[in-house]
């Protein structure tokens, strides 16, 4: 372990811990940080290379005017071109207005006494000016460059020369403009500096009003973790309010939504484990009681042996009856694939004639090849069958067919028993319910049937029907949707 484990791990740890809120602020401070620094960098930049471009005009401006008036000027004095550059230099810069920041300069050399400033531009109002720096002049007039910068103690100087050639026996000479850009680069200075003051004022009111909005935005997540904490097993009652329309509100619905399904999740399963226990406690007292008053006596101990096992038969239906309603909640509960409906229905008839003796009939087979699980969907159609033949006596009509019925296919097993009344069709499908009419008089099931049927019918996208019979009876019909593999 390196000893920046501990670090790393202190601030994630603090990292952890900071909400959601601080952690949005944070980083929208961070952004316009960076991006308030940034534009005033830029800013600065642009300002000093304006500032450069504009030096180097007026170096240029200055040597070119300087050069033209070398060319065609005349000696005020005799009307003639100049051919000494002290009388050069002087009209010349009597002429000039410079600006605050700059010096022009007309220098010659002495050998004797190093140079001679003949003449400078009026109105010279610069620090530290270079007439008065004579190893800068000497510098500046012996470089073989005709443009170029001069780093002082006292400040920059950038300058450009145009040199005078004279006549034999005349001092060198040389026009200089000198500018010091330490004014132009302290505006630029000035300017960054502003526009860092104003960035910092900027990100204070940026805090404030983030703090303000993201506190606003993320309430409806506080309200989640409020409210999650509230819940309990026993109360799921609580709900967030929705406002808007936004992901927030998105979020806040969908939490509703998942609340709503683990309160039905929680009631099913608290009434499925207390009808389970219920149903499950007759047939085990009914044993312990058998078991317990058993006497000697043979035949005694062969019917009470008898009723066991049919108890514990009842019991294994049972078992295996919740343990297939319990993997109907997997999404690997049905295998749907091409199956051709009529063959299908065919021999479920043939299957369900051996139930018992009753009047059946294959009233219809639709000729299409659809995709489901042929196993489920037998299982659904048997147990219908089943409890058909459960409310009803020998050679009453039993009717199983399948049909197509607008865009959505029907299996179907139709009764001529007493029917379901009105109030027992809420109930029948749901587990461990039976119907209180007399068509319930006869059946011995746990009441699971239907609710498999209910949960194969579910499991295929589809759903479970309840019909009267015409002429009396009852129809329980396997709505489908029809997907044709060809």
């Amino acid at each position: 372990m390196t000893t920046a484990d501990p670090v790393r791990r202190w601030v994630t740890a603090r990292l952890q811990i900071v909400s959601a809120r601080a952690r949005i602020l944070l980083w929208l401070l961070i952004v316009m940080t960076v991006a308030l620094a940034a534009v005033a960098v830029a800013t600065r930049s642009v300002l000093l290379r304006d500032a450069d471009d504009r030096i180097n005009g007026l170096l240029v401006q200055e040597t070119n005017e300087f050069a033209n008036f070398v060319q065609q000027g005349f000696d005020p004095e005799n009307g003639r071109k100049f051919t000494d550059p002290n009388p050069l230099l002087r009209v010349f810069l009597a002429r000039q207005y410079p600006d605050p920041d700059e010096e022009l300069i007309g220098l010659v050399q002495d050998p004797g006494r190093g140079f001679a400033v003949k003449q400078q531009s009026r109105d010279q109002r610069v620090p530290h000016p270079l007439v008065k720096d004579e190893a800068a002049m000497t510098a500046i007039f012996h470089s073989g460059d005709s443009m170029g910068t001069l780093n002082r103690p006292e400040g920059e100087i950038r300058w450009a020369k145009v040199p005078i050639e004279g006549a034999d026996g005349q001092l060198p000479a040389a026009f200089v403009v000198a500018i010091h850009p330490a004014a132009e680069q302290a505006k630029a200075t000035d300017v960054f500096h502003m526009l860092l003051g104003i960035s910092g004022v900027a990100l204070l009111m940026t805090t404030g009003i983030g703090w303000v909005v993201a506190g606003r935005i993320l309430r409806p997540v506080r309200l989640v973790r409020t409210t999650a904490a509230q819940l309990t097993e026993q109360d799921l009652t609580q709900r967030i309010p929705v406002q808007g329309r936004d992901d927030i509100a998105a979020l806040a619905q969908t939490f509703n939504g998942m609340l709503d399904r683990l309160e039905r999740a929680f009631a099913a399963q608290r009434e499925f484990v207390d009808d389970a226990g219920h149903e499950l406690r007759t047939p085990i007292t009914i044993v312990r009681g058998h078991l317990e008053l058993m006497g000697d006596d043979p035949l005694e101990r062969e019917q009470t042996v008898r009723i066991v096992m049919e108890e514990l038969d009842r019991m294994s239906r049972i078992v295996e009856d919740l343990l297939l309603l319990a993997k109907a909640e997997r999404p690997d509960f049905v295998s749907p694939e091409p199956v051709q409906l009529g063959e299908l229905t065919a021999d479920v008839f043939v299957k369900a004639r051996a139930l018992g003796e009753r009047d059946w009939h294959l009233d219809q087979a639709v000729d299409a090849e659809v995709l489901l699980d042929p196993q489920r969907i037998t299982q659904a159609m048997v147990q219908l069958a089943q409890n058909a033949v459960q409310h009803t006596v020998a050679g009453q009509r039993i009717g199983i067919g399948s049909r197509d019925a607008d865009g959505m296919i029907e299996l179907f097993v139709a009764d001529s028993g007493p029917g379901v009344q009105p109030k027992d069709s809420e109930v029948i499908f749901e587990r461990f319910r039976r119907g209180t009419s007399r068509r319930g008089s006869r059946a011995t099931g746990a009441g699971l049937g239907l609710a498999i049927v209910k949960a194969i019918a579910e499991g295929h996208g589809g759903r479970v029907e309840l019909r009267p019979t015409d002429g009396g009876g009852a129809t329980f019909v396997l709505v489908l949707q029809k997907e044709a593999t060809s």
